[in-house]
């Protein structure tokens, strides 16, 4: 991506070496931070360069006309609209960026040398506010009018500060759309879940909340995402509203789901599988393609995932439709503490002593998730761990869940993550 926003700042007139410098060490901060490409996080630095290119590539949109001097206030607010490196959650918040940026020497002097005022930049970014409502926006506003007041260029030019505005909105829309555009379905879907597991949603939220935000795109922001789309390339205004009708077929299978179960037309049963079928090819390639649908960080095992379905010390618990012999939905699994490699910031003090089972995150079908399923082929985890004389039960889940089972369950915070917060916990069987 830095070459292809690189060829378009050539395109664009954007030669200075500043630009180059301010591109390159977003990139090494971003990195240094621990929030590069491998950073599972919607907010990482894909998101701010995809953000960066887009909005150059979609400059020549006829909604708003650029000048030249625009063009530079659009590369540098985009290129830093989240340069939150420091952030204990995924969402950068506006006000820690701007604080950021004014505490970064090096960036303050690239600013300098490129001769922009950072009050507009500082307005540009806070316009990227979302949701543009409420007491959110009522904040955004108070902070763009003092920018407004402080630079000498926009004080007393109400027409400028106008345009100036509809910058910062194209910027949000770029900002909102920008990664769907440049990917087919399955990196969108790979975005939906990072969102969601950065942010800590539950797993029943990823699908309603992806509809409800495009839904609002397409009907808040309608004549700049047009006019946007149609400067695109056509492959990217595919990918989008191929993105946006995938989300809404899927939404409209979770809801058929609800309903069926609702009408008592679909029964989900736990069940505990036996070792033949663990040999089975068709079943083991059943519950990865299920396994595959967890966010990354969520897939213990990938590499030997086979092996150990066979494994005789690893539970292997599934979620069937309707009987025991019903379409899989869904599966538990986990094993042995000893067998897992987990994140090298848990000191868990039982490891080695064998006294403990790990429960890997639940894996479930899109639309069978928040129907008691999961939990149900929890509990029966449960109950076979207790009849196998471990002691304790460890496994990740998110902070607010974990909490709940704190009076139930004894559960225990053995490690807190931040900012997904999607904790690791233990609870005694």
């Amino acid at each position: 991506m830095r070459n292809e926003i690189l060829s378009l700042m050539v395109e664009k007139g954007l030669e200075g070496d500043y630009y180059v410098e301010m591109l390159d060490h977003t990139i090494d901060l971003f990195e240094s931070q621990g929030l590069g490409a491998n950073y599972y996080g919607y907010h990482n630095i894909n998101h701010e360069l995809e953000v960066t290119y887009v909005s150059l590539l979609a400059a020549k949109q006829n909604e708003i006309q650029f000048t030249d001097e625009d063009l530079k206030y659009i590369y540098i607010s985009a290129l830093f609209h989240d340069f939150d490196p420091q952030k204990d959650v995924d969402k950068p918040h506006e006000k820690s960026v701007l604080k950021f940026i004014s505490m970064d020497r090096k960036l303050q002097q690239l600013i300098k040398n490129a001769g922009v005022d950072l009050e507009i930049i500082n307005v540009l970014i806070l316009r990227t506010t979302y949701p543009w409502s409420g007491e959110l926006k009522k904040d955004a506003e108070e902070q763009i009018k003092q920018c407004f007041k402080n630079s000498d260029l926009t004080r007393n030019n109400q027409q400028y500060q106008e345009h100036i505005m509809k910058m910062g909105e194209y910027l949000s829309v770029i900002d909102r759309m920008s990664g769907y555009a440049l990917g087919d379905f399955t990196k969108s879907m790979e975005l939906a879940k990072m969102n969601a597991h950065a942010n800590a949603w539950r797993p029943s939220l990823i699908i309603r909340r992806a509809v409800a935000y495009f839904e609002e795109l397409l009907n808040n922001e309608t004549k700049i995402l047009k006019a946007i789309l149609k400067t695109l390339p056509k492959e990217m205004r595919k990918n989008f509203f191929d993105t946006v009708l995938s989300f809404m077929k899927i939404r409209e299978q979770e809801i058929m789901i609800q309903a069926d179960y609702s009408y008592e037309n679909l029964k989900l049963l736990p069940t505990i599988e036996g070792m033949t079928i663990r040999k089975d090819p068709k079943f083991i390639k059943t519950l990865y393609d299920i396994f595959l649908q967890l966010p990354t960080p969520l897939q213990f095992e990938k590499e030997n995932f086979e092996n150990s379905i066979k494994d005789p010390q690893i539970i292997i618990n599934t979620l069937r439709l309707n009987n025991k012999n019903g379409e899989i939905v869904g599966f538990s699994k986990g094993g042995p503490l000893e067998k897992y490699k987990l994140r090298e910031e848990i000191r868990d003090e039982n490891y080695g002593l064998g006294n403990t089972i790990f429960l890997e995150p639940l894996a479930l079908k899109m639309g069978y998730w928040g129907l008691k399923g999961g939990s149900e082929m929890r509990h029966m985890f449960i109950m076979q761990s207790h009849s196998m004389k471990y002691k304790y039960l460890t496994s990740f889940a998110l902070r607010d869940v974990i909490k709940s089972r704190m009076d139930k369950e004894r559960a225990e915070f053995v490690t807190l993550f931040d900012p997904e917060r999607w904790d690791y916990y233990r609870i005694t069987i």
